[in-house]
């Protein structure tokens, strides 16, 4: 298994990077290899610029400004985004990674003259999970339609293999939360890893 965990919070000592540990402790426990992009502290800038955009359809050249990104993409079956919910979707740096990483010719194909629409490309992604925190409420999150993780979970979901394995845990109110609260997502979180990697029990190998 080739895990890439894509984590995002400013803050090193937040709830967020509890979650992020728990995820990394668990692909550990399956002998998973591990890349984390660290986006806050790889200080990545999530600006499309002019030049980007005008030669983003412009393949294998559009992939050089974030060559290590796109790599690490290519590289995976496992792709994990652990984030905090910002008004209602995700925070402006990992939205700007989807929008320079996930070009064409790397997350999807573009129309062509036999192809009236984009075609998958991340078919060898076959497991995807969605870590998260809101602020709000379960019910005021529906009730906005949950943008964030419609867009992984759905937009993102649609270009990886198919059928793939899938998993999402928020802790919803936050700013409320206490402590036996989110302990109890820490080990919400823990049992979905399981679920979708497997767990150190599964893969031990009898004597």
């Amino acid at each position: 298994m080739r895990a890439l965990v894509v984590y995002c919070h400013p803050r090193p000592t937040s709830f967020t990077a509890a979650v992020k540990d728990v995820v990394v402790e668990k692909l550990r426990g399956v002998d998973a290899e591990i890349r984390v992009i660290d986006l806050y502290a790889k200080g990545f800038d999530p600006v499309l610029s002019a030049a980007e955009h005008e030669g983003y359809e412009t393949c294998p050249e559009n992939c050089t400004p974030v060559e290590s990104d796109v790599a690490d993409i290519r590289w995976c079956d496992t792709l994990i985004f652990v984030y905090p919910t910002w008004w209602y979707g995700l925070p402006a740096i990992l939205k700007g990674w989807l929008d320079r990483v996930l070009l064409p010719d790397v997350a999807f194909m573009m129309p062509d003259a036999e192809n009236a629409t984009i075609r998958p490309g991340l078919q060898h992604i076959s497991r995807l999970g969605v870590f998260t925190t809101c602020g709000a409420s379960w019910w005021l999150t529906q009730i906005v339609g949950a943008p964030g993780k419609r867009t992984i979970l759905r937009g993102i979901g649609l270009l990886c293999a198919k059928p793939h394995k899938k998993t999402f845990a928020s802790h919803y109110l936050m700013d409320s939360s206490t402590e036996a609260s989110r302990k109890k997502h820490l080990a919400r979180v823990a049992r979905k890893m399981d679920r979708l990697v497997g767990s150190a029990q599964t893969r031990t190998v009898p004597a």
